[in-house]
């Protein structure tokens, strides 16, 4: 499988901009023969604390409706970030679809960045989700769920790829590299994360996005600026690499439990 991630600097809270910003995006993945493309956390709109102003809801879903659309057109699965708006807090989303326009999987972000004040508005979601992207298993989480390795780990046990969508900070941009890798190599399966670029607000982002595979090994990396890269997954070398050095196996959940209880 080809997955491609679309590195963007998003308008501030413009979705009708980012809309025709991301066709170029999605011609290229076209282009370059990619399955999947995945775009940033809260991808047409950046990271905003304005859930009233860019939420929405079943009755209007208009980052999904739109990329349903282009789904189709372009024959593409896409990943996109999105809110949901609901009182008294909303959601910060993220949306896997077929190239049929299906919603695939629709993740609720578990851990709102309480030190970003994203927990003032947004509330955390309390499931994991899933899908199948031609033959791989993908499970989305975003951005600070990159902290928690207890939600890596669970997802591993079902996902082949696990994506995180971010608007993470030039400031602390060590540590997104850094646990990327950390991720793939622990829970032996590919990691792709998928940050923006740019500025917004007091924040600068410097991108770095990139496609780990299960041994720690960067397939394909960003700059700092606005791009589109792409590699190749290969699932068999993935399982074969499980079945050889089974790491995972040797896992101990009830003791750890317990010794959390301790």
């Amino acid at each position: 499988m080809r997955v491609a991630l679309a590195q963007t600097e998003p308008l501030w809270e413009n979705k009708e901009g980012n809309f025709r910003a991301a066709l170029s995006f999605l011609e290229q993945a076209r282009e370059k023969q990619a399955d999947l493309i995945l775009f940033p956390e809260m991808s047409m709109t950046g990271f905003s604390m304005h859930p009233e102003k860019i939420g929405e809801t079943n009755e209007s879903p208009e980052t999904l409706s739109f990329f349903r659309e282009q789904a189709q057109e372009y024959g593409l699965y896409i990943g996109v970030g999105y809110v949901e708006y609901c009182q008294p807090k909303s959601f910060n989303r993220y949306a896997i679809i077929s190239p049929e326009g299906k919603v695939l999987a629709d993740y609720r972000k578990i851990h709102p960045f309480t030190f970003g004040t994203e927990a003032v508005h947004y509330a955390g979601g309390e499931e994991l989700a899933f899908c199948r992207v031609k033959e791989f298993t993908v499970s989305p989480l975003i951005c600070y769920d990159l902290r928690f390795p207890e939600l890596f780990e669970i997802a591993s046990e079902r996902a082949d790829l696990i994506v995180v969508p971010a608007n993470w900070p030039s400031d602390r941009r060590e540590h997104f590299m850094t646990l990327l890798k950390a991720r793939a190599i622990e829970d032996q399966c590919y990691i792709a994360g998928v940050n923006r670029v740019g500025r917004a607000r007091t924040l600068s982002y410097s991108g770095d996005s990139m496609i780990v595979d299960p041994f720690g090994r960067v397939l394909s990396k960003a700059g700092d600026g606005e791009e589109l890269i792409v590699a190749d997954l290969n699932l068999e070398g993935l399982r074969q690499y499980r079945e050889e050095f089974p790491a995972r196996t040797d896992r101990k959940p009830e003791l750890y439990e317990r010794l959390r209880r301790s």
